[in-house]
């Protein structure tokens, strides 16, 4: 007589685990759906992009809670199962990241998994002395200064290819100047100043042995690190860039025939930093291991950073007699084959620059 009672027992735990099941079923299956929705879901970050700063170590768990404090998503368990079913996306680069516009969870996760994280960027300006450039460096937004070692080992650190010089390595061992290529270097939150100032360096090493290889002949020049010299000083006399060439073929001929240089740009170098943009009678006078219209030959080193372009001048001057050269108040400048000549161009120039 109790059979049918055991039987209905049977039949209702069946029923139960049955109906346990089916509402698992449903209840994971309303899951993957509203996951499926998550993977969809545009998060939109406004007009205003958000910095997220995506720390060393970190892991696709702290990452997950960071975001959902910062507001970013609001289901980070959904997050983490993205990037379980997706191990790939978990792989995470530190660095600052900048949310913008609008993007989905995956999309979210590969930038970070990508590394492609916010780039700051410093400008080296041709003609620019490398006192100039260490002051600019100081000030770059996210990078990491100069340590006081550093900034007494940096032709050291730079990597600097003394053999560049062939004779005139203590000069090229105690200044960097001319050594950093102009040109705008991309950095990230956190890299240090001697990384940028070292990618620099190597630039200009490169550039400059390229167009050594390919400079003309019979070239008042005997190494790379001279026409660098001139180059420098190129640079710092003229900003049209039709004059350069020119510019070099007279320094060129004055370095045959053994004559001073006489320009002024290298006298305003060696009165340092503290010159006050007045150069003088006297200032011409005081010899300086940089004043020119006391020395014969190149200054020690480079007054200031070169331009491919002014070391592409250096190494290929133009042909002609000119020894002379005046600023002719237009931003250019008047040629001279003559002692007279010139001097009666100076003569012009003051005059113009009197009226004015």
């Amino acid at each position: 007589m109790k059979l049918p009672l055991l039987n209905n027992l049977h039949y209702s735990k069946r029923a139960l685990v049955g109906g346990f099941v089916l509402v698992g079923f449903l209840l994971s299956y309303w899951y993957w759906l509203d996951y499926r929705d998550f993977l969809k879901t545009t998060i939109n970050f406004g007009k205003e992009p958000i910095i997220f700063q995506v720390e060393k170590g970190v892991g696709i768990n702290k990452l997950a809670m960071q975001l959902t404090e910062n507001g970013v998503i609001e289901k980070p368990n959904y997050l983490k199962l993205l990037a379980y079913l997706q191990p790939e996306l978990s792989k995470l680069r530190a660095g600052e990241y900048q949310l913008q516009g609008s993007m989905t969870p995956r999309e979210m996760l590969l930038l970070f998994n990508q590394g492609k994280v916010i780039q700051y960027s410093f400008t080296i300006i041709e003609g620019q002395t490398y006192w100039e450039v260490l002051a600019n460096l100081d000030k770059a937004p996210k990078l990491v200064p100069l340590s006081e070692n550093e900034s007494q080992q940096l032709v050291k650190l730079l990597g600097v290819n003394v053999d560049l010089a062939k004779g005139n390595t203590s000069n090229i061992t105690n200044s960097i100047e001319g050594w950093l290529l102009p040109e705008t270097y991309s950095y990230s939150k956190g890299e240090s100043a001697i990384s940028v100032l070292r990618r620099a360096s190597q630039a200009m090493q490169q550039v400059l042995q390229k167009h050594w290889q390919l400079r003309a002949e019979d070239l008042p020049l005997k190494t790379p690190y001279e026409a660098l010299i001139l180059a420098s000083i190129i640079e710092k006399e003229t900003g049209i860039a039709s004059e350069r060439a020119e510019i070099a073929g007279v320094f060129a001929r004055r370095l045959r025939k053994n004559m001073r240089l006489q320009t002024d740009p290298t006298v305003i170098y060696g009165i340092g930093p503290d010159f006050n943009g007045d150069i003088t009678r006297k200032d011409l006078k005081t010899p300086t291991p940089y004043n020119t219209y006391v020395i014969k030959g190149l200054p020690p080193t480079p007054i200031a950073m070169p331009s491919e372009k002014a070391i592409i001048a250096a190494l290929n001057p133009s042909d002609g007699k000119s020894l002379y050269f005046v600023a002719d108040g237009t931003g250019g400048h008047y040629f001279s084959e003559t002692l007279a000549e010139h001097q009666k161009a100076v003569i012009r120039m003051l005059k113009r620059n009197r009226q004015r």
